[in-house]
């Protein structure tokens, strides 16, 4: 009798202790995935959740409406790979060292640009450090599947995605655009051509939305940098047609652009040929989309969408109008940085919600281990914070200064100049000449915004706080170039103001003409150089 007893008892401690490894392997199985979504140059207003009335974007905006939307959600550079280094490592660009476009010139070969300028930008670091540990490694050391899919931009071989924790790459290497163009043949060492003129956008999405379905009974790190909307802005004939007509039911402006500080900037959204590309982008978000739903993934995967810079409304190809924000990529102003910033996470009563609390692209490392229930890694991304609680509908209270360091010229007309944005206000210091502009924020930050001497005070003490923490973090500086020839830029502006501008106009109305005939492979049909 009594060892009947102990066979039940260690039979019961048994089942117990089964049920337990089942509870914690269900558990481990029903960890969220991951979809990070980075769409190149996506301007603040170019999507219809964020105001525009041009652009045709219903899968991303279903999306935000899923989500939360951070209407003060940032980009921590005005340009493309320091804002991606952030994200990947949760850190600002003056603390990682990538302050400029890797590729971009400095010291001295910053002259064969012709431009002119007062200072020499400093060297920077031309490759995503490998001390960092990536967001993609924190989820890989987690037993996340992970993914890569698109530009990278982040360093060369040997500082590929593949080493920096993805275990999968497609179409991910030093370069900043595609250089094949949108469609196949792309000429990309990491992207095997399949079919000519297949389109590059769709293309990466379907590689991830196979991926998705591949790996839809393990748990996964994906994510989807689109090459698009950067250019060369190319689209199909059908979709040119459509925005075509579409400028034209609205009504045709006269005029297009004004002169920003350095060159001119446009002022509406009516390129035919970026409405259709940035439709493109969002039948891709479509497609993925559907896949989670398909493989019965979307009730627990989050899904991030966000963009790495302001848009090109000058300088690069004059696509995008980021009105009533001021200025677009390569700018100082918000619409060099400010961004659309969406987080879809299944189940929180917060969806389809709007938050205001300013959030900047280093916060999404710590938020999604965080949501992910793993541990966070404060000494990596020491200048991001989880949002966890605005997410769960409670309060942060965090009270923390933003930094953004670029002590570069932008190709777009941008001046090398470090921010600081504290308690609703933002101050702007400008390397040439020490200048400073002070934004109380929220502002459009129009030139009547400046409120610098109404409040000197204030100003001083963030000019303060700015430049002791660009010490802390050991940030490199410009030089005065002493070569500086103040005539040749005087006549550099002037040939712009009178020869540039009035080229640019026409190119707008030749694009919007019923006869305009692009390239056969859209390249080059509208791109144009500073």
């Amino acid at each position: 009798m009594r060892i009947k007893k102990i066979i039940c008892l260690c039979l019961i401690v048994l089942s117990v202790l089964g049920c337990q490894n089942k509870e914690e392997t269900q558990k481990e199985n029903t960890k969220p995935n991951i979809l990070f979504i980075l769409v190149d140059d996506l301007g603040y207003h170019d999507l219809g959740v964020t105001g525009s009335t041009f652009y045709e974007t219903p899968n991303v905006d279903a999306l935000a409406k899923q989500g939360v939307m951070f209407t003060n959600g940032y980009a921590a550079s005005r340009v493309c790979s320091p804002s991606r280094a952030s994200i990947m490592t949760g850190k600002f660009t003056a603390r990682h060292g990538i302050t400029d476009w890797i590729g971009a010139k400095t010291g001295e070969a910053w002259r064969s640009r012709q431009r002119y300028d007062k200072l020499l930008p400093p060297a920077y670091v031309m490759q995503l450090p490998q001390e960092d540990i990536t967001m993609a490694e924190a989820f890989k050391s987690k037993g996340y599947k992970t993914f890569f899919a698109g530009k990278w931009h982040l360093g060369g071989e040997g500082s590929y995605p593949e080493d920096h924790g993805f275990d999968i790459n497609i179409a991910g290497i030093e370069a900043g655009s595609p250089k094949g163009g949108f469609f196949s043949p792309f000429n990309n060492p990491k992207l095997k051509n399949k079919l000519d003129g297949e389109n590059l956008t769709l293309r990466l999405a379907n590689e991830t939305a196979d991926f998705i379905a591949k790996h839809k009974d393990s748990t996964f790190f994906a994510f989807l940098s689109f090459y698009a909307v950067h250019a060369p802005i190319q689209t199909t004939a059908g979709k040119w047609g459509k925005y075509r007509d579409k400028a034209d039911s609205m009504g045709i402006a006269k005029s297009g652009y004004v002169m920003e500080r350095v060159l001119p900037i446009r002022t509406v959204q009516d390129n035919p040929i970026y409405g259709g590309l940035v439709e493109t982008m969002d039948d891709a978000v479509g497609i993925v989309l559907k896949a989670l739903k398909d493989n019965g993934l979307d009730d627990n995967t989050i899904v991030v969408f966000t963009s790495d810079n302001g848009g090109v409304a000058s300088g690069d190809h004059y696509a995008t109008s980021n009105l009533p924000l001021r200025g677009g990529k390569g700018y100082q102003w918000e619409g060099g940085i400010r961004e659309p910033y969406f987080i879809k996470i299944p189940g929180l009563k917060t969806a389809g919600s709007a938050i205001e609390f300013p959030v900047i692209n280093t916060d999404f490392y710590p938020t999604l281990l965080d949501m992910a229930n793993l541990p966070l890694a404060p000494q990596q991304h020491k200048d991001g914070i989880s949002l966890k609680p605005l997410l769960e509908g409670k309060k942060l209270n965090v009270n923390r200064p933003l930094f953004w360091h670029y002590p570069h010229y932008g190709n777009q007309g941008g001046e090398p100049a470090s921010i600081i944005q504290k308690e609703g206000w933002k101050l702007i210091h400008y390397w040439e000449d020490g200048r400073e502009e002070l934004f109380q924020l929220p502002s459009e930050e129009k030139d009547s915004d400046n409120v610098i001497v109404q409040y000197a005070e204030r100003a001083n003490d963030l000019s303060t706080e700015l430049l002791a923490w660009l010490t802390e973090v050991d940030a490199g500086y410009p030089i005065k170039d002493e070569a500086f020839d103040l005539d040749a830029r005087n006549k550099r502006l002037q040939n712009i103001i009178s020869e540039k501008l009035p080229n640019l106009e026409k190119q707008r109305l030749d694009v919007l003409s019923q006869t305009f005939k692009p390239n056969k492979d859209w390249w080059g049909s509208q791109v144009t150089t500073d």
